[in-house]
């Protein structure tokens, strides 16, 4: 058994609260007193996720998006938290704090893509670095591969030499990739004027889905969490899928 803090504690270690954006909600939050036996690691902390939890026996989920964002004024049996303490689940949610740690969402999508001397960008959030030549339509089909997802891009028509990533709703983000010097943005989601303006200053952009281009990080940050608590049964969760269907 582990207790609640001492796996915070060490989740803390590996992305600092520091990290996070001010607006962003990141830690323990929700705790219910147990030790920790199971340990369920996800993206989203749902209804399904919440029952799948409590189907394996895990006390604790760990996630990257946190269950509590806004301000919580009240809760009723169909929310997410009262599903939580029903069960005696507690949450450790690790978001901005864990795009922006070595190791984390960002440096894992960037190994996927075998970026080279890579550097944050973006607030600390992004990565910028080396790959080998290729165009924005091999690239893009990469993605597609790798990431087993579906993907759009916009095509600045330039060989794609240095890659920003940044994974999830970044494509706000492209002027920061740009300054950089990237040939190319891939990240989750972009719009139709973002992709617009990308191109228009000389890179091309690869918008690969918000689930897609997380989603790596969580059997990374189980293996983590297996390696530092041996007596756990550390699990991937099977019941969080991305929210669209494509057609």
């Amino acid at each position: 058994m582990a207790s609640v803090k001492e796996i915070y504690d060490m989740l803390a270690e590996l992305a600092p609260v520091e990290l996070a954006e001010s607006w962003d909600n990141v830690g323990l939050l929700v705790d219910s007193g147990k030790s920790v036996t199971n340990v369920l690691v996800t993206l989203d902390i749902t209804s399904a996720v919440v029952e799948e939890a409590a189907k394996r026996g895990c006390e604790l989920i760990v996630s990257h998006h946190p269950v509590i964002f806004g301000g919580l004024k009240c809760i009723s049996q169909n929310d997410v938290v009262f599903g939580l303490v029903q069960h005696g689940i507690s949450a450790i949610c690790m978001h901005t704090n864990l795009d922006a740690a070595d190791g984390g969402v960002n440096d894992v999508l960037a190994d996927l893509f075998g970026m080279k001397k890579r550097v944050a960008f973006a607030d600390g959030c992004g990565r910028v670095g080396d790959v080998e030549t290729i165009t924005t339509h091999h690239l893009a089909e990469m993605a597609q591969q790798v990431l087993q997802t579906s993907v759009k891009f916009a095509d600045a028509g330039k060989p794609i030499r240095k890659l920003a990533v940044i994974s999830g709703a970044g494509g706000s983000m492209f002027e920061d990739a740009v300054a950089q010097g990237a040939d190319c943005l891939l990240t989750g989601e972009a719009n139709h004027h973002q992709a617009l303006d990308a191109v228009r200053l000389g890179m091309s952009l690869i918008a690969a889905t918000h689930q897609a281009t997380e989603w790596p990080v969580v059997p990374v940050l189980a293996q983590k969490l297996q390696t530092a608590y041996p007596q756990l049964c550390v699990q991937c969760s099977s019941t969080d899928p991305d929210p669209f269907t494509y057609i």
